[in-house]
């Protein structure tokens, strides 16, 4: 899309939004409207509640709602990652089942992917699902589930043959998180959160219309998914506008009223506290803060910080010129979720150094962030605490780098795969 017609298309937002915007309707109601005109997630085709825009295009339309001061639209797993992919692999009604529940943020959603086992190793999973008439049971352990506990549905992969390669035993389920035999679990981070959670399911059941993409086709549906989380938590992908409103049934938001909701614009990406350009501000304003802007070594840490944000952003650029042009950049969202590792982590030391000893102190509950905030670098100080007691997270989720780096040899550069047989040998058969 050229310029002028990338800023006729903010226009028409703007024109939109003068007539819809109302702050006295309720949650559900503002992103029934926003979700159903295509503005909820206009990366979608126009006909999978979307528009057909680019990422960066959608960016700018989600800065351009921020801007205006309405509610931006739902966010969560069900937006970045379900939603698309059930747009490339579902049917037409599941479409319309599923992707219009969360445009209008009716359900929240989680990615029932990783296991104890079958982490690095995903395609080693081992929950089964067994056929029985027009349903499926379902029993295993998943961890690291982002939202579990305020999740309607699961994005669920399950082993649904034990007789086939490992790759090609396994079924991607729309799955219903609010019935007998699901309990979440939350686990507690470093942080002092507690953001992932560990899911048993005993005997759910799941009907036979809920499957994604085809009995068998698991592996590929799901490289979709991971390939729309890379692309969402790399740098120069996040969202321009995050809302403070939670979607689906569970956490209560959508019976408040939408205006009480908007606190501002939120800028930042996704991948951690505060995302990539939200850490990289908070670090330029805790450097005046504590008067060490002027220090060599702190100006250079910033520079580099600066650089790789905007490497990041001209990335997004050179990926979407090369789409509308019918092109692609190979390996894009596996080297973008690698600059996200590497600037979170350059974030972190610039921030340790700076705060001294203070950067060993660490609020792990909100009641004791107020002893902290009369010390050095105050609120600030607390939110790079934090950040960098996330920062070894974003390195391990949505793939470990160690993948990335495989993905990227293998499928861009041509390197021969290390040897092995798991996709030729049954799964039943193979070492656990």
């Amino acid at each position: 899309m050229s310029v002028s017609s990338e800023a006729a298309t903010l226009t028409g937002l703007r024109e939109w939004l003068e007539l819809n915007w109302d702050p006295d309707l309720s949650v559900a109601e503002w992103w029934e409207r926003l979700g159903l005109s295509g503005w909820a997630a206009p990366t979608l085709p126009k006909d999978r509640f979307g528009l057909g825009l680019s990422r960066a295009e959608a960016v700018s339309a989600q800065t351009e709602i921020a801007d205006f001061g309405a509610l931006p639209a739902p966010g969560g797993l069900g937006l970045l990652l379900a939603a698309p992919t059930i747009a490339t692999h579902g049917s037409d009604d599941q479409v319309e089942r599923y992707v219009r529940r969360i445009v209008t943020g009716q359900d929240a959603w989680c990615q029932l992917f990783s296991e104890p086992g079958a982490g690095s190793d995903l395609a080693g999973l081992q929950c089964r699902a067994e056929r029985d008439g027009d349903e499926w049971i379902v029993t295993g352990q998943k961890v690291w589930t982002s939202g579990g506990q305020v999740a309607d549905m699961g994005m669920l992969l399950a082993r649904t043959n034990l007789d086939v390669p490992k790759h090609q035993g396994i079924t991607y389920f729309a799955f219903d998180m609010k019935q007998p035999g699901v309990e979440v679990r939350p686990l507690r981070e470093m942080t002092g959160r507690a953001l992932f959670n560990e899911v048993f399911i005993n005997e759910a059941r799941v009907p036979h219309s809920a499957v994604i993409g085809g009995v068998g086709n698991g592996w590929a549906v799901a490289n979709t998914t991971l390939a729309f989380e890379r692309a969402g938590l790399g740098a120069g992908g996040g969202s321009a506008g995050a809302s403070t409103a939670v979607p689906g049934s569970i956490a209560g938001d959508l019976v408040r009223r939408a205006g009480d909701l908007v606190s501002g614009r939120q800028r930042g990406g996704s991948g951690g506290p505060g995302g990539v350009a939200g850490t990289a501000g908070l670090l330029r304003g805790l450097a005046g803060e504590l008067g060490v802007n002027g220090d060599p070594t702190v100006r250079q840490g910033l520079a580099q910080l600066h650089i790789l944000t905007e490497i990041g952003r001209y990335m997004t650029l050179r990926q979407r010129a090369l789409r509308s042009a019918g092109s692609d950049l190979p390996g894009a969202g596996n080297i973008a979720k690698l600059s996200m590792s590497i600037i979170l982590r350059l974030s972190r030391d610039l921030g340790l150094s700076m705060l001294g000893p203070r950067g060993m102190l660490h609020a792990y509950k909100p009641s004791d962030a107020a002893s902290l905030e009369g010390l050095a670098g105050g609120k600030l100080a607390g939110a790079l605490t934090e950040t960098a007691l996330f920062a070894q997270g974003p390195q391990i989720y949505g793939g470990t780098d160690e993948i990335q780096h495989n993905i990227i040899g293998e499928r861009v550069l041509g390197l021969p795969k290390e040897p092995n047989d798991d996709k030729i040998t049954p799964f039943r058969e193979l070492r656990h």
